[in-house]
């Protein structure tokens, strides 16, 4: 494999350009606080921001972990914000959903980490919510119940439901399992509605996500963007927005920027783009940027 790279200009300036996020992650000193999460009542709608792509939802009275990824490196890439949470100070979780197996989204120690946060606090594992051909991944961790779902299939818990959506992505782990799907999730209970759309490109899926589910809370993705073919399965900031605007949803929180260097754009950059963005699109006022482990009821 490194006689090949060597010999293969496109590899090698990959080789280089991965190379160089890695120096770049390692000397950057890691920020951001902890804090304990704040605890819905009534029914409300309360969603904490851990960082990346992982989020606590608490909606219909139930409590879900989405794309739960405490790690403080992934691999050779480190983290440059802490989690928002610890997982010792969560409530018992009933649902763990999963967009999909990349390993900055599947990370099996948090997720195992999970499990046994519940079995000592309940004494019972939460259940997870998958793609298809995604269980293999997660089946010696401990959950009470595994739920494969294809696009617009819907599992349903007591009163919420979850619907897994398209995305324009892929779902491999490894260069060879190509058959893995992936995706995004529409949460729905009661009054309330939440849209996590894991890692996506823009695409015209979005209106269609709107139009049969219409999610009143968009979690939209908005870094990872550079190198341009990058925008191939991820979204600018630009396209963030014109997939808010898709999805009619009433509020949008951005997510999967700043916490791990993925890509060459500034880490700064795409927060400040969406800004741009946003007034240009008269939505400043339903853009929420959350801080890592701050609750926000909505």
């Amino acid at each position: 494999m490194i006689k090949q790279t060597l010999r293969n200009p496109a590899l090698r300036k990959r080789a280089t350009q991965f190379g160089r996020l890695v120096r770049r992650s390692a000397v950057t000193p890691r920020c951001g606080e902890t804090y304990k999460p704040r605890l819905a009542t009534n029914g409300e709608l309360g969603v904490t921001f851990i960082g990346h792509a992982s989020f606590f939802v608490q909606i219909g009275g139930q409590s879900v972990m989405i794309d739960p990824n405490f790690a403080r490196w992934l691999f050779v890439l480190k983290r440059l914000r802490r989690p928002g949470l610890r997982i010792a100070d969560l409530p018992a979780i009933d649902l763990v959903l999963v967009s999909h197996a990349h390993f900055d989204h599947l990370h099996r120690p948090s997720l195992r980490a999970i499990v046994q946060n519940n079995l000592r606090t309940r004494g019972v594992a939460p259940s997870i919510i998958i793609p298809t051909h995604v269980s293999d991944l997660v089946s010696d961790l401990g959950f009470a119940e595994i739920i494969e779902l294809d696009w617009w299939k819907t599992s349903r818990h007591r009163n919420l439901s979850v619907t897994h959506v398209p995305s324009r992505h892929w779902g491999a782990r490894i260069l060879k399992d190509s058959h893995r799907g992936y995706g995004g999730f529409v949460l729905k209970a009661g009054k309330h509605s939440v849209y996590h759309a894991g890692d996506t490109a823009y695409f015209a899926g979005f209106s269609e996500i709107g139009r049969r589910l219409a999610p009143e809370l968009a979690l939209l993705p908005i870094g990872a963007y550079n190198p341009p073919q990058f925008r191939n399965v991820h979204a600018n900031p630009a396209d963030a927005m014109q997939a808010f605007l898709d999805l009619k949803s009433h509020w949008m929180v951005p997510m999967h920027y700043g916490t791990f260097r993925l890509s060459h754009e500034p880490v700064d950059e795409p927060l400040q783009l969406l800004d741009q963005e946003a007034r240009a699109a008269g939505t400043k006022d339903r853009v929420v940027v959350m801080e890592e482990g701050v609750t926000r009821f909505f």
